[in-house]
């Protein structure tokens, strides 16, 4: 699929998302209405790879945590052998969400920007969150479609901005608020031409085994990384080829919190 430009989902749209069905054992499905609803404003992106059933699962995700339990909620989303990138590096997360118990208040987040492959086999969704103490962050998630056609993740990071912004200022009688409407960018790869196929990305240096890893769909236009620094710092970042060349579309580090 050819994308003319990044496309933007209001944030009407995404409101959308949050009627998602949270029903059945396993992930709860997007609603039909609140996919196609969202597509609508993806017109310039029809076909299997529609960032809008990406956002939509963020949503149900976040939804679920919030009116089921964070760890369970995480449970329900996780594909098989999904990864979480922590403070000593990636490990699964399956035998550790095991040993969780859902905290009394969920985090709640929402995405920013989904990169997908021409296939819309594999996505990755970068966002902010809020924790219930006020904490805010950045997270990065890659999403895989399965044999159902639903999106599980395969492997996730957050951590908190450090430092922390400065808590807003009160609000006092008479004041004028005018509430940040967020929006969603959607980046759909080039679908490859011809015999020839898509290129192969850009090479990245080989890091020590078990410090970094990159993957590439199986179409080959979407490659996604991951690196756990020296330092600390967890590094994430996804390139889509895109109108004859390979572009990075989400770049992300998280900084050590100390905590």
């Amino acid at each position: 699929m050819i994308r003319s430009a990044p496309a933007l989902l209001g944030f009407a749209a995404l409101s959308l998302a949050l009627s998602a069905c949270a029903g059945g054992g396993g992930p709860p499905k997007p609603s039909r209405r609140a996919v196609e609803q969202i597509n609508r404003v993806l017109t310039v992106a029809p076909g299997a790879a529609q960032p809008s059933t990406i956002v939509a699962t963020e949503a149900a995700f976040s939804r679920a945590a919030r009116e089921r339990g964070q760890w369970t909620a995480f449970k329900m989303f996780a594909a098989p052998g999904a990864l979480l990138h922590g403070a000593n590096g990636p490990f699964p997360i399956e035998p550790w969400l095991a040993t969780q118990t859902d905290p009394p208040a969920a985090v709640q987040w929402d995405a920013r920007v989904v990169a997908m492959s021409c296939d819309g086999a594999l996505a990755v969704s970068k966002g902010r969150y809020r924790d219930p103490e006020g904490k805010v962050g950045s997270f990065v998630t890659v999403w895989e479609r399965q044999a159902d056609n639903t999106y599980r993740y395969t492997f996730d990071v957050g951590g908190d901005d450090v430092p922390q912004p400065p808590p807003r200022k009160p609000v006092q009688e008479g004041d004028i608020v005018v509430t940040e409407i967020d929006a969603v960018t959607g980046l759909v790869a080039t679908c490859p031409r011809g015999s020839a196929g898509t290129p192969p990305p850009p090479a990245i240096p080989i890091g020590e085994d078990g410090k970094a890893d990159a993957k590439l769909s199986r179409d080959g236009t979407l490659r996604w990384r991951w690196e756990h620094r020296a330092d600390g710092t967890r590094f994430v970042a996804a390139d889509y080829y895109y109108q004859g060349r390979w572009v990075t579309a989400i770049e992300q580090s998280l900084v050590p919190t100390g905590d």
